[in-house]
């Protein structure tokens, strides 16, 4: 018999109700943290920062995270040193996201790790599943790029602009369209 809570099982990529009162619970409390976030005056660096670090799971010394920003939960979310992401950068997080050091992100992106079955009587119950996205260091992410639940950027890659990232795209190449594919080795 499984025991697990439906948040165990959301961060476990196992089928979960994403209309659990404590999931909705974190997921008001993360909406109102990015509301803060994106209220502030852009010039105050220190309070932006300080919401960063209460949000998400692990950041560095040096990032930046320009408003608005939207995420799910946030405590999913682990940023490297030295990461930039512009204006409009959205992160479902319902399973982890990570990002290596020196990954910038241009306007527009999104990054989304939560999936529905195929199924239509599953999927209208409201569950649903997760897989982790993983970005590697020295990634840069061209602006409107979507990466799906389960990739894998690997380092000192370029992700072209308008790309939709749905597998794993391997270090040290330009990846570009949509479904994003390699295009040469950088």
């Amino acid at each position: 018999m499984n025991n697990l809570t439906e948040k165990e099982k959301m961060i476990s990529g196992e089928l979960y109700d994403a209309g659990d009162a404590a999931l909705v619970e974190e997921r008001q409390r993360s909406k109102d943290l990015c509301f803060r976030y994106n209220q502030i005056l852009p010039s105050k660096m220190k309070e932006r920062k300080g919401i960063i670090k209460t949000l998400f799971g692990k950041t560095e010394k040096m990032f930046l995270i320009e408003q608005p920003f939207y995420c799910d939960y946030g405590y999913n979310i682990e940023i490297g040193e030295n990461f930039y992401a512009n204006v409009n950068v959205v992160i479902l997080d319902c399973a982890k996201v990570t990002f290596g050091d020196n990954v910038f992100i241009a306007p527009n992106c999104g990054f989304y790790t939560v999936n529905h079955p195929l199924d239509t009587e599953t999927r209208n119950k409201g569950l649903e599943y997760t897989l982790p996205i993983t970005v590697g260091d020295n990634v840069w992410i061209g602006a409107g790029c979507s990466i799906l639940p389960g990739v894998t950027i690997g380092d000192n890659a370029v992700i072209g602009a308008g790309s939709v990232v749905v597998k794993d795209i391997p270090a040290n190449v330009l990846a570009v369209g949509n479904p994003c594919k390699v295009i040469k080795e950088i």
